[in-house]
């Protein structure tokens, strides 16, 4: 039987390179850096056939006969995927650095760390890219994304930086800026964020519509895209699958009216994979993919992630849309590319660099692997750090967390997710990766006795807790929910693109080998890897150490084990609103958040609220003061405060 692949996945082998072409050797106006960019892009489009230009509404904007290097455009969440369980390199996949998933990133609440990892991921796409030896994968990078986790039930909670539109279109900002890169005039990258808009549901994501005024658009949904395209420099994005009031997003006003005319998105604006079909077969839209296509084009899409052509010509037959149309549309690709410097000479642009003969490749280097332990260990969120003699104090400072390394002889280390970093969806695949027992025994070394258990066997798992100093049990959701079919999770808890959760409690086996465990060994901490929120109660009223950490990176195990045992204090907050029970969510499709989604509706006592993170020293607020009294609109309000650490140790506030 064949396994069914989702459309970004089939349709990808669309987006693989041809071979480079050689640069014409006769100089064209549209390779002159001197000329004003539209009457560069003016001459090109003069100068391609009709038959190039709906072959450049693909993936790759490339005119092999004019000499014109287009991009295809690659993966990127927290990593260039050229690999993963996906096989987003498909025929040549190839290591590069993996950082801890996006909500992962989000939980550092630092756009300076995420503008970091960008950069370097940026860099390994160049590479990759232009590099003699590979010549794969694009500078066209699929992130960040920029959707709104409005819902913990959401498959894709991990692909988002939160519940919160300021939070999420900052370090959205802070992604566009590190991936596309300082120079003044040349991209490193471009960043094509996804998926406008209002792109929260999976189950029927392809023709659900997502219902909300005027008001929860500006102030709510579309703020990331905003912010990342006037604050960003992004000038590309992908639409949604789902409707937006009763409109597909690829057909929709918005994309224009908007995007285009208000907030200045004048490059790239491409379907996801499949939706032109979706348009006839799911919404019901259009009476044949003619109309959707031509539709689209009118809207502003430019890029296809579909089997489009044969609509495209069809569309031209019946008048449906003009070569005037195509035209129109196609300036946004090559702005673009003249920002990527594929049109200029290569010697004039500074990333066509990277890359030459010689150069290590990044994914390799002490820097990469360095930056990737930085963002996993800041990614960490200390949920609770009791004393063992009085657990139910979360606040108390002094709790069984950081370990003392000097003080232990023995510590088990417990659970499915202790000896593996498990890749999602939209991983690449690293050079190599440290597990948290991997790391665990690095910082121990053959001092302290470290025994592992699978926790598949209860006994065991007692046998090994209760013999040891201290007991890690390292529990959470598996992010492709074990290789299981497309569309389905066998654990209700779990979920992943297509697949929303029917539940937020950890599985039931995992919960009972915390207590298991727990009760073994009072001296528990529970290392909670998880791509979403989870009512985790229980844990929460009786194991006195809790942390929590994201998927996918490849330094897990060193971060992990640099906050267990106090090398780096835990300063990761959250960036959802954790509930109690699945009781307090509303209706899963009800997108008018004032119903009681988010830290700013939420209508119950949540068991973390967004924002929360311990620490292993305190911190003081004091002297909150503005630098006027009054202002009008337009003015600029600068806020202070001081901080204080008034604890006993360096932290990270």
């Amino acid at each position: 039987m064949k396994r069914r692949l989702p459309w970004s996945a089939a349709l990808l082998a669309f987006a693989v390179l041809a071979p480079a072409p050689a640069r014409a050797q006769a100089k064209y106006p549209f390779q002159d850096p001197k000329l004003p960019v539209e009457r560069r892009i003016d001459d090109l489009l003069s100068r391609m056939t009709l038959e190039e230009k709906i072959a450049a509404l693909s993936t790759n904007a490339s005119v092999p006969r004019l000499g014109v290097e287009g991009s295809g455009n690659t993966e990127g969440l927290h990593g260039v995927a050229q690999g993963g369980p996906s096989n987003w390199g498909q025929r040549n996949p190839k290591p590069t650095t993996q950082f801890p998933q996006a909500v992962g990133l989000g939980e550092t609440w630092d756009a300076d760390l995420v503008r970091q990892v960008a950069a370097a991921e940026g860099y390994e796409a160049r590479y990759l890219f232009q590099s003699a030896r590979y010549h794969q994968g694009g500078i066209v990078v699929w992130a960040p994304n920029a959707d709104l986790a409005r819902d913990p039930r959401w498959g894709r909670t991990e692909e988002s930086y939160g519940e919160d539109p300021f939070l999420t279109g900052t370090l959205a900002v802070a992604f566009v800026r590190g991936l596309q890169g300082d120079d003044p005039k040349y991209w490193q990258a471009a960043s094509l964020m996804k998926h406008f808009l209002a792109n929260s549901e999976e189950n029927d994501r392809d023709s659900i519509s997502a219902n909300f005024d005027e008001r929860l658009f500006r102030e709510y949904y579309s703020v990331p895209f905003r912010m990342g395209v006037e604050q960003g420099g992004a000038r590309a994005y992908m639409a949604s699958y789902n409707s937006v009031n009763g409109i597909p997003m690829m057909v929709s006003p918005i994309l224009r009216q908007v995007t285009i005319d208000q907030w200045g998105q004048d490059g790239i604006i491409s379907t996801d994979g499949g939706a032109l079909g979706l348009l006839i077969s799911a919404h019901h839209y259009y009476p044949d993919p003619a109309w959707g296509a031509a539709a689209g084009v009118k809207a502003g899409i430019n890029q296809f992630l579909d089997r489009y052509k044969e609509p495209i010509e069809q569309a031209l037959k019946e008048g449906l849309v003009t070569e005037a149309d195509i035209d129109h549309v196609l300036r946004g690709r090559y702005r673009v590319l003249i920002h990527l410097g594929q049109l200029d000479p290569p010697e004039m642009v500074p990333y066509r660099r990277i890359g030459a003969a010689g150069e290590p490749e990044p994914w390799t280097t002490a820097a990469h692997r360095a930056l990737a332990r930085r963002a996993t260990r800041e990614s960490i969120v200390l949920l609770k750090n009791a004393p063992v003699e009085s657990a139910q104090n979360a606040r108390n400072e002094g709790g069984l967390l950081p370990l003392d390394r000097a003080r232990l002889k023995s510590v088990a280390v417990i659970g499915p997710r202790a000896d593996s970093v498990l890749l999602d969806w939209y991983s690449g695949t690293p050079p190599s990766v440290v597990t948290p027992l991997d790391g665990i025994r690095a910082k121990l070394g053959s001092a302290v006795t470290v025994t592992y258990v699978d926790g598949s066997d209860s006994t065991a798992a007692a046998n090994a807790a209760k013999s040891a100093d201290v007991a890690l049990v390292v529990v959470g959701n598996h992010p492709t929910c074990e290789g299981a079919a497309w569309a389905k999770c066998p654990i209700p808890s779990e979920g992943r693109e297509a697949v929303d959760r029917e539940s937020i409690d950890l599985a039931p086996d995992q919960a009972a080998l915390v207590k298991t465990v727990l009760r073994a060994n009072p001296r528990t901490v529970m290392v909670l890897v998880s791509s979403f929120p989870y009512a985790i109660v229980w844990a929460q009223q009786n194991v006195p150490a809790i942390l929590q950490m994201a998927h996918s990176g490849e330094e897990m195990g060193n971060g992990l084990a640099d906050v267990l045992f106090g090398d780096y204090d835990p300063a990761g907050r959250l960036v959802h609103t954790w509930p109690r029970s699945l009781a307090d969510l509303p209706p899963k499709k009800d997108f008018d958040i004032r119903h009681g989604s988010t830290y700013m509706y939420f209508q119950y006592e949540p068991l973390y609220p967004f924002g929360y993170g311990l620490s292993y020293t305190s911190f003081a607020y004091r002297n909150l003061r503005t630098d006027r009294d009054a202002f009008a609109s337009g003015d600029t309000l600068r806020i202070s405060v001081d901080v204080t650490n008034t604890g006993k140790r360096a932290g990270d506030e």
